[in-house]
């Protein structure tokens, strides 16, 4: 059977203007790359580099703070005062405040008896604590198992209440406004909210309710969050790492310096006076958390972290969940600064250096400059000078600095040890590329994720390529993306 070229299914006249068209792109491009795209280019590289010194020096802040807190064990305990909650024998459990827990809850099926029973478990006398579980499920099934749960707590004594709202306006921050209004909460002098995917330890109030009460100044008292699926698949792994270094540095680090940091939405223990006096919740944003948090700090009120104290919780396991998540949490610090930004330097309460690291450290630094650079930078203009040989981008900036970036958020997994750590940064400075310069060679060790292969099984495997050129300024011959 003969074999059927190309000129007798596609026209003549048809390739010729295909070629044409290809023709046409090319010189186009040609054109355009000197006088345009280099220096675009070469300007995003600049910027992207002086925003990449502005996340390491922050980094590096940031790490000197936490080696002076480890080194003096500076702990919340000794910084605040703290005394265990004592019975007084005449007045009774009326010496112990009134504490109000809220579980926000939407269609949760699978967590619901979990968080409502760890809520209901925790230890602190019946008669001073209210468990508020504010559905907003919109399947009639969900809400009826959620009840039915309720009712089975409240049958055991447990004081809880069921409250469901007509509409889903504001979602969460209109839920928590919304179980606000009843009237048994005026009785309440604080609120510990948990989300549904969230199971505190039996012994959270008493470990965080002595920070309120001995120090009126406090106003948020918040816990770490402990990852029970963590080692579920690669991503809620990755998810660990970069919620560990969020916690044990960035959480720590504005407790420790400002007493300010961004409240993470659940685990964590309000004092009412404070909340109202903020102005409560507020649905303006997709990071209700985070605002009523500045506009706590902006009133004068301090933050205590507690890194000892941790809450079990989830991860998002599917892509889907995990993307809504990086989007609320990329884009809602960026609208609440846009709103907020003026407001904190009008501000006549907090001090010069608070609302210098709020505006800088915390917002601008943190949630701007640290996303942009991810994506700009490694996504855009990195793979972009692979086409454009004219652009060379410095072999620190494209290689050291990223490396001790990823090292140091590494270096804070406790559940990665110090030769894994190692290797790592190891692998992620050992890749190489072929002379082709289109083949990249990206390499992401983490832990045990790449099948057992070790170091010298990659460089030798990375050996099998063609001398390797690097992608990045200067000589020598290892280079990374």
């Amino acid at each position: 059977m003969e074999r059927i070229s190309p000129a007798t299914v596609i026209p003549v006249a048809f390739q010729g203007a295909r070629d044409d068209i290809a023709g046409q792109i090319g010189l186009l491009w040609q054109q355009a790359k000197a006088p345009l795209i280099v220096p675009l280019l070469k300007l995003m590289v600049i910027v992207c580099l002086g925003m990449s010194m502005m996340l390491f020096v922050e980094r590096v802040y940031m790490g000197i703070v936490i080696v002076f807190l480890k080194l003096f064990k500076r702990k919340p305990e000794k910084m605040y005062k703290w005394e265990a909650m004592r019975e007084d024998v005449e007045l009774g459990n009326s010496t112990y405040p009134m504490v109000l827990v809220q579980i926000p809850m939407y269609n949760e099926k699978e967590v619901y008896q979990l968080s409502i029973g760890a809520a209901c478990g925790l230890s602190w006398p019946s008669d001073r604590i209210i468990i508020q579980v504010l559905d907003d499920s919109t399947d009639p099934a969900i809400k009826d198992l959620v009840e039915l749960e309720c009712r089975r707590w409240a049958s055991k004594g447990i004081n809880i209440k069921y409250e469901i709202r007509d509409n889903r306006n504001g979602y969460k921050a209109g839920a928590l406004k919304e179980g606000m209004k009843h009237s048994y909460v005026k009785q309440c002098d604080y609120v510990a909210i948990f989300d549904a995917d969230f199971q505190p330890e039996p012994d959270y109030l008493w470990r965080t309710i002595p920070f309120l009460v001995h120090n009126p100044q406090i106003a948020l008292v918040q816990a770490r969050w402990k990852f029970v699926n963590a080692d579920e698949c690669f991503m809620t792994r990755m998810q660990e790492m970069s919620l560990d270094y969020h916690f044990k540095v960035e959480q720590e680090v504005g407790s420790a310096t400002c007493a300010f940091f961004g409240f993470n939405g659940t685990a964590g223990v309000w004092r009412l006076s404070a909340l109202n006096e903020a102005g409560g919740w507020k649905d303006r944003t997709t990071v209700e958390d985070m605002d009523l948090a500045v506009r706590a700090s902006l009133k004068g009120w301090k933050f205590v972290y507690v890194g000892d104290l941790k809450v079990k919780n989830e991860l998002p396991s599917t892509f889907k969940a995990y993307r809504y998540q990086q989007h609320r949490w990329s884009c809602g610090p960026a609208n609440l600064f846009k709103k907020m930004a003026m407001e904190i330097l009008r501000n006549k309460k907090v001090s010069l250096w608070k609302k210098f690291y709020v505006i800088y450290s915390f917002f601008f630094v943190r949630k701007i400059v640290a996303h942009l650079v991810t994506f700009i930078f490694y996504c855009v203009v990195l793979p972009a000078t692979v086409f454009v040989p004219e652009v060379q981008v410095p072999k620190w900036g494209a290689v050291y600095i990223p490396s001790t970036d990823y090292s140091s958020q590494r270096g804070w997994n406790s559940k990665i040890s110090p030769s894994s750590w190692f290797s790592g940064s190891f692998l992620r400075m050992s890749c190489r590329c072929t002379g082709l310069r289109q083949h990249l060679l990206v390499c992401w060790r983490q832990g045990e994720l790449m099948n057992g292969l070790s170091p010298r099984n990659w460089e030798m495997l990375s050996k099998q390529n063609s001398t390797p050129r690097n992608l990045v300024s200067g000589s020598g011959e290892e280079s990374i993306v």
